[in-house]
């Protein structure tokens, strides 16, 4: 359910209000907007992608954090992506981090147009951003859009758990199927 204000906000405003509220809320520029679709399945996979992580990244100069942290990313717009790793440092109390490399977002049939269509624009005016990585929640898949700099197009390259992500930007090789560790998916016309 979206959360109407009378007037727009400013990011700083959605900032100090979502620090209270219970849920997942991401600000569309004048609005908040609740997150959609969290199942388990959903959760799962954003559980073993961040445990991923974690295991790599432990004591490197990059960090990974899971969902929660917010990016901005275009005018006032704030995502909150399901893990994202940036190699800058900053306060444990920052509600927003900076100069995020890589993001992960994890699909669900409410979010793909906000994930496939939006997020990519917004994603891809971010100068520090390096590779966004949509994970599928309907079959183990990814899809990664990534580039060399900040003014360059977007690649693409899809995965499937019979790959493994590549993140040179953070030194890591994350075998696909680690993302997927103790998914079932459901069998149309089973």
């Amino acid at each position: 359910m979206d959360v109407a204000p009378p007037t727009p906000w400013t990011a700083e405003q959605f900032l100090a209000w979502v620090g209270t509220q219970e849920g997942r809320f991401e600000f569309d520029g004048a609005r908040p907007v609740a997150a959609a679709g969290l199942n388990a399945q959903h959760n799962r996979i954003t559980g073993n992608i961040c445990m991923a992580l974690r295991a790599r990244l432990r004591g490197a100069a990059c960090a990974f954090y899971g969902p929660g942290l917010a990016v901005r990313t275009v005018g006032e717009k704030v995502r909150l992506p399901d893990a994202l790793i940036t190699c800058t440092q900053f306060p444990d109390t920052a509600l927003v981090a900076p100069d995020v490399v890589v993001v992960f977002e994890v699909t669900s049939q409410a979010s793909e147009h906000t994930d496939r269509i939006e997020k990519v624009r917004e994603y891809a005016l971010m100068p520090s951003l390096r590779r966004y990585v949509i994970v599928e929640t309907a079959f183990a898949g990814l899809f990664v859009l990534h580039r060399e700099a900040a003014d360059a197009p977007w690649t693409a390259t899809t995965l499937t758990d019979q790959d493994t992500l590549d993140l040179p930007d953070v030194s890591l090789r994350i075998p696909v199927s680690e993302f997927y560790e103790d998914v079932e998916f459901s069998r149309v016309g089973a």
